[in-house]
């Protein structure tokens, strides 16, 4: 096949792999294998696959080693991944990495085709961007926040103003809820629980679906927080980086950064 799409497949249980190889081979694809996470770093360049599919528990270097060393400054991985693993709760671990599909073992190799196949159509079709949004229908706003008592406080602020409010408490909930809700608005803690304010803006602003998604990022009004903040908040290209002392600071953001469209 003059178009044949290139799979780099890395797993250290060799009658898997060749049979994964195999099959994988007879469907048109070309394959190239590596026993580890070492070897598969070493045939990476030279591939240049379309996809990666990636198994967890290898020696040397394993699945998540792997994956850390084929991302980039905004922990994007650089190629399409399909994690193996035989931990089904590894699931939830690789949910805000923006892997692009997971099978726990043992899985059926029907299956395995299927997920190559959606990935590598999902990967080649043109990007969606969200539909714009109905002006008769109350903006939505997601708001990121570690502490409970002060992400309700925030949301009683923006729900009595005419806000639809949805809230979450880890960085790895906002990217799954805004890239899912697609808000006019995400208000984003800078210490959130799991992975820092600006890296969660950061992530979404790349994918094409919440690209025009404006992101506020906040932190409280203490110089110790606030100047580390600031200059992060450079880097994730925020909308408005805001120092609170009260909940009303935050809402005179979300009007600044909204007002064309309000």
């Amino acid at each position: 096949m003059a178009n044949a799409k290139t799979i780099l497949l890395i797993d250290d249980e060799i009658d898997l792999q060749q049979l994964v190889k195999v099959v994988l081979t007879s469907k048109g694809y070309n394959v190239t294998t590596a026993d580890n996470g070492i070897d598969g770093l070493e045939k990476l360049e030279a591939t240049n696959p379309d996809l990666i599919i990636l198994d967890m528990n290898m020696p040397k270097m394993g699945g998540v080693e792997f994956y850390q060393r084929i991302c980039d400054a905004w922990s994007q991985a650089k190629y399409p991944v399909l994690i193996l693993t035989a931990r089904a709760n590894m699931e939830e671990f690789f949910k805000g990495m923006d892997v692009n599909g997971f099978m726990a073992k043992p899985f059926e190799i029907d299956n395995l085709l299927l997920e190559v196949e959606r990935i590598l159509v999902q990967k080649s079709a043109p990007a969606q961007t969200a539909k714009p949004r109905d002006e008769n229908q109350p903006p939505k706003i997601c708001i990121a926040e570690t502490d409970v008592q002060t992400c309700n406080k925030i949301g009683a602020v923006f729900l009595s103003a005419g806000y639809v409010v949805h809230l979450m408490h880890s960085g790895t909930e906002a990217i799954e809820h805004v890239f899912s809700i697609v808000p006019e608005v995400a208000v984003i803690s800078f210490e959130l629980s799991d992975i820092p304010g600006d890296a969660v803006i950061t992530k979404l602003k790349k994918m094409p679906k919440t690209q025009d998604v404006k992101f506020i990022l906040y932190t409280e009004d203490k110089p110790e927080k606030a100047i580390i903040a600031q200059e992060m908040s450079k880097k994730a290209g925020v909308d408005r980086f805001v120092q609170y002392q009260k909940v009303e600071d935050l809402a005179l953001a979300v009007n600044e950064v909204l007002k064309p469209n309000r």
